[in-house]
């Protein structure tokens, strides 16, 4: 279902987001996208993500990719080397984490807190925490007080199985919060709260800066509403086709689902030459 401009002429840099787009719903890299990868590289084409996981949820990708370029972990707010040494690292301010927090708890949202390179929360068993746990192949710490992790926290996440509601939150919490922290759903069913002014856009910016290479030869992929920024700040975007309408209404082209090869084949129709 590929839709959109046939090319995006002097590519040089692509960023993906990696839940909903680079990997399928199981948390798989397809055998397709692995090899688009290694077709951009051979291409001359560099290649990196932006995700809202935290830096340990991307080293499986760095070895099955061969990913050799800076990442962006935590919606961009943190930068971070393929060993996932950080290079630059923001946290929440603690005010705005604290009211995060009671705003989350006050929408009876179960809610994570990744700190010091941790995934803390209450509930070990909660929502959603199983699909977490292959996704960034790492084991929750129990904590029975969120709130002693607000001075160091960097993404906190309101988690629920009522898609719709969470939606609401998104807004009301947004709203709430305003300018001291960046609130975006980076799935249906997870509310990210990351540091403010700081995102996947912000991302594509700082590596243009990094690589030297002009945002508008930069392409990014991506699926959700905290990818738009990305899709601003970059001279072409793809949206998958498992995206939302508003999603692919900010993309400059439209490829197949995250389960139908269509990172791969938005590479092979839109990217290269």
């Amino acid at each position: 279902m590929d839709s959109g401009p046939r090319t995006a002429s002097g590519i040089a840099l692509v960023i993906s987001d990696v839940d909903g787009t680079l990997v399928t719903d199981d948390k798989r890299l397809a055998a397709s996208t692995v090899a688009a990868v290694a077709r951009l590289r051979a291409a001359g084409i560099g290649f990196s993500i932006a995700s809202a996981r935290p830096p340990i949820g991307l080293r499986g990708l760095v070895a099955e990719l061969g990913l050799e370029l800076p990442m962006g972990a935590f919606n961009g707010a943190s930068v971070v080397r393929p060993d996932l040494s950080a290079i630059e690292e923001r946290l929440i301010p603690e005010a705005a984490a604290r009211a995060a927090l009671e705003q989350l708890l006050a929408e009876n949202l179960e809610v994570w807190v990744f700190a010091g390179g941790a995934w803390c929360l209450r509930d070990p068993h909660g929502p959603y925490t199983d699909l977490e746990r292959r996704t960034i192949d790492a084991e929750p710490r129990a904590v029975a007080d969120l709130d002693t992790l607000m001075g160091s926290a960097s993404k906190i996440v309101g988690v629920s199985r009522d898609h719709a509601h969470l939606a609401a939150c998104e807004a009301r919490i947004g709203t709430a919060l305003g300018d001291r922290a960046t609130v975006h759903r980076s799935q249906a069913y997870y509310l990210d709260v990351t540091p403010p002014r700081l995102d996947k856009g912000a991302f594509v910016t700082w590596m243009s800066s990094h690589l030297g290479i002009p945002t508008e030869r930069i392409a990014t992929f991506g699926d959700a509403g905290n990818d738009r920024s990305m899709f601003a700040r970059s001279g072409f975007s793809v949206a998958m086709g498992n995206a939302e309408n508003a999603v692919k209404a900010a993309a400059s082209a439209v490829t197949d689902g995250n389960d139908a090869d269509g990172f791969a084949r938005g590479v092979e129709r839109f990217i290269l030459p």
